[in-house]
């Protein structure tokens, strides 16, 4: 096994992999470490799924369950990559272009009717939503933004909308019928097999779960979305918003909570668009319009139908009595409720409070919004930090503090509506948990539509999340909050856990608090706004959406958080920042050439992972690499070497090349260990003799289209081609071998 491996994922992440990572496995082959790499990529995950259909030579490893068992070894070392966390749109777009590049992969069945169809439909749901993250978070995770980044950000602050007292801006969340409202907990004591069933009126029993196997101290939730309640309150809503003059917008996770999320967008377009969905309802079905995939799923199956432009303008009547939409892509007409994979909550949320709360409408101007997020269990954050701004007006970068984030997440903990606990209800009745014995332990009642779901969290991963939370803020000598609801079932059983496994630990002259979410949140913004650093404690969503929130208006992307699992069975993993908008980034590149894609988030996590295997291995010449990289990184920073905004500049491929520069400089200069210097003198003076003609060959191919072979499953010879333009960098690298 290599020291360490990296992931290959999907989209720009995958494409910068491709230039950065012959740089990495030179430097540090010269120090003795070697490096490989794993696929989980959603082409990856879809390949090694169905061995069955495919040739010899088109079968591949399942890379991410050897990677899930690596995690579990003390000896793992991975650095993952952000990857796609597949809609069902997403999953049929791999779909079809594997299946052009002869891949024999079955079709995704929308609505399974046979068994066959069913099991079918089961092995790709595990491809689905958050597929990768569960396996290989086999520990809690510690985010913050490093010290050079965030003096950067100090000094080059990035731009910052303004914010009105009088903004139409707010959050629409309801107040009853939510997952929030029904949310019911218990903590077990001793393991016990249990099974989720449901019983209709007429006393029918079906199982949903057969075994569902509770640990020692495990805590059980279980809680329902009243579908009719949704839809109710989002009618309200939309009337609300057109009286308000502002923009309507929906936000949500259709990838992460890949059950839950579709099914209340899709409830979402069905009452935007009900004029249109009662006329052609029958017509919708004929043609398999899902609408969990969003408005765009209609125009995608009515197109070349006899009645679509009939279809389409009473579509566009609509807008006649509705509020206007905001756009993902006002040039092309892309709504907020197009794809449920457009707006993902945790960054379109931070970008429309970063603009002053504003999002975009059909003119591309910026323009106030209303955001509708239905469940109050996070909902209200987003609320407080609105109201915050209109208070206290936009934040200052230059000025601001930092909210680095614990997150609990080991062990699949508090996965809300993604896995196979969550299910959707086709006829009314009762849904219990039920012990082995008969008793039961949790009950809901449901109706047609609604939506149950279940969740877990062990009693080892919130030992291990307390540990981290106190290490923390001992190591940063900064408050760190827990940010729990005493008033929310499931987190008052965290609370529990939380007091009695403090006393655990020395906390003497710790600032350690648990506060509600809406308090945690002001009490931050509070803190951020003197300059002063705060650590949030939080579970796992809390976790996703904090890590994006924050950082996104401290420094301007969460790309460039490090983020350190370690693991609780020893080893680390090391998380390279978000993937929001690496879409965009590839249309880009596709088109000009040019890839934006910042890999900072690489550079910062190659730091620990070196000096993890430097640890392990008592190599002092990987220390070297690390400290020299950390340098490296420093240096590329306050020289402004990350990929520039616009055409003409250096983009991702030329920041590779800057961090290689400053890397084999820093190397080279260092006098801990002459001979590793005497390795990378030559190229140290390579690279610098050559810097002009390096940079000027990176800049030549830009402003003209790129074949990659592929979106989802790019042809690796064409892509490796594309992010790896300079002969002569790509020359001087080979002085390493």
């Amino acid at each position: 096994m290599a020291d360490i491996i990296y992931t290959k994922t999907d989209e720009a992440p995958a494409l910068a992999t491709l230039s950065l990572l012959p740089i990495i496995e030179s430097y540090t082959a010269a120090a003795g470490i070697s490096v490989e790499t794993r696929d989980i990529s959603l082409a990856g995950r879809i390949i090694a799924a169905f061995p069955e259909n495919l040739s010899d030579d088109q079968k591949t490893n399942d890379d991410l369950a050897y990677l899930g068992n690596l995690c579990l070894e003390p000896t793992a070392n991975i650095i993952k990559l952000p990857n796609i966390s597949a809609s069902i749109p997403q999953l049929k777009a791999a779909l079809t272009e594997l299946k052009a590049k002869g891949y024999n992969l079955p079709d995704f069945p929308d609505d399974p009717k046979t068994d066959e169809e069913k099991t079918l439909r089961a092995r790709f749901a595990k491809l689905l939503g958050s597929a990768v993250n569960p396996v290989l978070r086999e520990g809690n995770s510690d985010r913050r933004a490093p010290k050079a980044v965030k003096n950067y950000a100090k000094k080059n602050p990035h731009r910052m909308g303004t914010w009105s007292a009088n903004s139409k801006t707010r959050v629409a969340t309801m107040t009853s019928g939510d997952f929030y409202g029904s949310e019911k907990s218990i903590t077990v004591e001793s393991p016990i097999a249990t099974k989720i069933e449901f019983v209709d009126a007429n006393g029918t029993v079906t199982v949903l779960k057969e075994k569902l196997n509770l640990q020692a101290g495990e805590i059980l939730d279980s809680s329902v979305m009243n579908i009719e309640s949704l839809k109710k309150f989002t009618a309200e809503q939309i009337e609300q918003t057109k009286t308000d003059g502002a923009l309507f917008s929906v936000h949500m996770k259709a990838t992460m909570m890949k059950v839950s999320d579709p099914i209340m967008f899709g409830a979402v377009v069905e009452v935007f668009y009900k004029e249109v969905f009662d006329t052609y309802g029958e017509l919708f079905n004929s043609l398999g319009v899902t609408v969990t995939n969003g408005l765009g799923d209609v125009y995608a199956k009515i197109a070349g139908h006899v009645q679509e432009n009939e279809i389409k303008a009473a579509i566009e009547a609509v807008y006649a009595n509705r509020p206007e939409l905001a756009m993902v892509n006002s040039d092309k007409g892309i709504t907020n409720l197009h794809v449920p994979s457009d707006v993902i909550i945790d960054a379109s949320m931070p970008a429309m409070i970063r603009e002053g709360g504003k999002m975009w409408n059909r003119e591309g101007k910026a323009q106030e919004a209303v955001a509708l997020i239905p469940d109050r269990c996070y909902s209200r954050i987003y609320a407080a930090a609105i109201d915050f701004c209109k208070k206290n007006g936009a934040f200052d970068p230059t000025k601001m503090g930092s909210v680095a984030n614990v997150g609990l997440m080991a062990q699949q903990a508090e996965e809300y509506g993604s896995h196979d606990k969550t299910f959707r209800m086709t006829t009314a009745g009762t849904v219990r948990v039920v012990a082995e014995s008969g008793v039961t332990l949790l009950e809901q009642t449901v109706n047609s539509g609604d939506i149950y779901r279940s969740c877990q969290a062990k009693d080892p991963a919130i030992r291990d999340w307390v540990k981290l939370a106190v290490n923390r803020a001992r190591a940063s000598k900064t408050p760190a909050i827990f940010w729990l609801d005493d008033k929310r079932a499931h987190d008052r059983q965290v609370i529990a856990k939380v007091n009695t496994y403090l006393k655990d630990h020395d906390t003497a002259g710790l600032d350690i608090r648990i506060m509600n979410p809406i308090d945690a949140c002001t009490f931050s913004m509070e803190r951020i706004i003197k300059g002063e650093d705060t650590i949030s404690v939080t579970g796992n969503v809390l976790r996703d959406y904090l890590t994006d929130l924050f950082p996104i208006l401290e420094v301007g992307t969460s790309a460039k958080m490090l983020s350190i699992v370690p693991l609780m069975n020893g080893g680390g993993l090391f998380e390279t920042g978000a993937g929001g908008s690496a879409p965009k980034h590839v249309q880009q590149l596709v088109e000009e050439n040019y890839l934006r894609w910042d890999s900072l988030g690489e550079f910062l996590a190659l730091v620990p992972s070196l000096e993890y295997c430097a640890e392990q291995s008592g190599n002092k010449a990987v220390q070297i690499l690390a400290d020299t990289l950390d340098d490296a990184t420093s240096r590329l920073l306050e020289n402004d070497k990350g990929p520039s905004r616009a055409v003409g500049g250096i983009d991702n491929r030329g920041s590779h090349f800057y961090l290689a520069l400053y890397w084999a400089q820093a190397l080279a200069a260092q006098t801990d260990d002459l001979t590793l210097a005497e390795k990378f003198a030559p190229l140290a003076a390579e690279l610098t003799t050559k810097e002009d003609l390096i940079v000027k060959e990176m800049i030549a191919v830009q402003g003209s289209k790129v074949d990659l072979g592929g979106y989802y499953f790019p042809d690796t010879a064409k892509a490796s081609a594309a992010m790896r333009p300079s002969a002569t960098f790509n020359s001087a690298l080979n002085l390493l071998k």
